[in-house]
């Protein structure tokens, strides 16, 4: 049975992308995989049935830490590894497979890699326009010639922590429940502007629903403003761990979201889910979902994939309007009220 170490990314959606190649890896053939990662991301891995550990990085992103790299190679060649996949392009993300003497170490083409991955891939954007694509084509013997195929991810809830928020925030029972995730940790000119999500949850609220925010600290003056006046509105965020919101996403019958690592949880659960897509572009990472409703203005000026809007004005974020997103919900609203 092959053992290999996947060196993980630092961003949720990516590791959520990343169970693809998981997926892809155990059909290949028997093998035991073993995720290199950011201490934040062991919930999402302790869903994903195909990895048999997560292993922590030690240090936190931009980090370089070469001694503490080199330990944690030393750690690691006890394990045996026979491959290593780095997802990262970086630099140091390579060193802790060399350090551990991995013989096969698999990565695209990055910074200055030569000798620290000894099998270097070319990454051709034409033929490889997903994230997702990317990933899974490192773990394929063979050239890519034709545009990757891949399995979509699912996570699995934790029915026990289900059951226990469900009596820790006091849950209603009866109401169907929408969840918002206004949070995008690239920054806000991905993020929808917070009176849309509140006039949203107004018109739900209106329709029988209850609403759930989820999100980070980082996300409680957003949920604060979705949640003020609103009694249907139950304000979770930054009171629930990354692993709670994977199993109350789960919950809940629809979701609504922006491009963000949260949008991927939700479609890697199978949750029907709008997904708002400003500066960044759904060609590029679509939620990977059977149910999911893009919504896009495709401005000329967008996709710009900047961090904040270069013009300063956003209008491919304000520009969508709430009543544009309830009428993409409406199938999902019927589906929800006759279950």
């Amino acid at each position: 049975m092959r053992k290999i170490l996947i060196v993980g990314p630092s961003w949720v959606g990516d590791m959520v992308m990343a169970q693809s190649l998981f997926m892809s890896l155990k059909a290949d053939g028997e093998c035991e995989i073993d995720v290199l990662a950011p201490a934040w991301s062991l919930p999402i891995l302790a869903r994903m049935p195909e990895v048999r550990r997560g292993v922590v990085m030690p240090l936190g992103h931009g980090q370089f830490g070469l001694a503490a790299r080199w330990r944690l190679g030393n750690e690691l060649s006890r394990e045996g590894y026979d491959q290593s996949i780095v997802l990262p392009n970086s630099f140091k993300s390579a060193l802790a497979p060399f350090f551990a003497r991995i013989p096969q170490r698999t990565g695209f083409r990055g910074e200055m890699r030569c000798g620290l991955i000894n099998d270097m891939r070319l990454l051709d954007r034409a033929l490889l326009p997903m994230t997702v694509q990317r990933f899974v084509a490192l773990g394929q013997r063979e050239a890519i010639v034709a545009p990757v195929s891949f399995p979509v991810p699912r996570l699995h809830a934790n029915p026990a922590n289900q059951t226990a928020l469900r009596e820790r925030f006091k849950l209603d029972p009866v109401r169907p429940a929408i969840v918002f995730m206004p949070g995008a940790e690239y920054g806000p000119a991905k993020q929808w502007p917070p009176a849309h999500f509140a006039k949203l949850a107004h018109l739900l609220a209106a329709r029988g629903f209850q609403i759930w925010v989820l999100g980070s600290e980082k996300d409680i003056a957003v949920a604060c403003l979705i949640a003020n006046g609103n009694p249907s509105v139950l304000d979770l965020a930054g009171h629930t761990s990354l692993g709670d919101v994977v199993d109350l996403v789960a919950l809940a019958q629809v979701a609504v979201c922006n491009d963000s690592g949260l949008m991927h949880v939700a479609a890697a659960l199978d949750v029907p889910l709008i997904a708002v897509f400003g500066s960044s572009s759904p060609e590029h990472t679509p939620p990977l979902a059977r149910r999911a409703v893009i919504e896009t203005l495709r401005l000329e000026c967008a996709p710009c994939f900047e961090r904040h809007c270069p013009l300063g004005h956003t209008r491919c974020l304000t520009g969508i309007a709430p009543e544009k997103v309830l009428a993409a919900l409406e199938p999902f609203i019927d589906a929800a009220l006759l279950s």
